[in-house]
């Protein structure tokens, strides 16, 4: 019977220490997973804590780099298929063919492109038709001004 009283008797303490204990220390929130750079902001000259693999921040906020539209020309023709337009344009006084993803565009507007990639005898399914030259390009936007 001592044994048992004992144990309620020591139940009974454990549940009282945990009631007293909780009431002096306030429960404080559970920690919010910061994203990368808040953490590094939030620790004190932007140190990551201890054990943590290193981490460049530049890397990571860094956008891709735009597509540079070398290149101008004035449309002469389009032919739209799904998915992309064929664009004959005139630029330096030759004519050229290119392709990009569907764009509207009209005879006269100029527009600005990148490089892309040129292909030789280029054979379109879709239109049944080979390309002497034509230039794959990546954007195609409607500038203004001169060629």
């Amino acid at each position: 019977m001592n044994r048992s009283y004992l144990l309620v008797s020591l139940f009974a303490l454990s549940l009282a220490a945990c009631g007293q204990k909780a009431a002096e220390t306030p429960v404080a929130p559970a920690p919010v997973a910061q994203a990368p750079a808040a953490a590094a902001a939030a620790t004190p000259s932007g140190a990551m804590p201890a054990g943590h693999p290193p981490m460049d921040l530049g890397k990571m906020t860094q956008a891709a780099p735009a597509v540079s539209l070398t290149q101008k020309a004035q449309v002469l023709s389009t032919i739209d298929v799904p998915q992309y337009t064929y664009i004959e344009v005139l630029q330096d006084n030759k004519n050229r063919w290119l392709a990009a993803t569907t764009v509207a565009l009209k005879k006269g507007d100029t527009v600005q492109f990148n490089d892309g990639t040129t292909m030789v005898n280029f054979n379109s399914k879709t239109l049944n038709r080979t390309f002497p030259n034509i230039t794959f390009v990546d954007r195609v936007v409607v500038a203004n001004g001169n060629p």
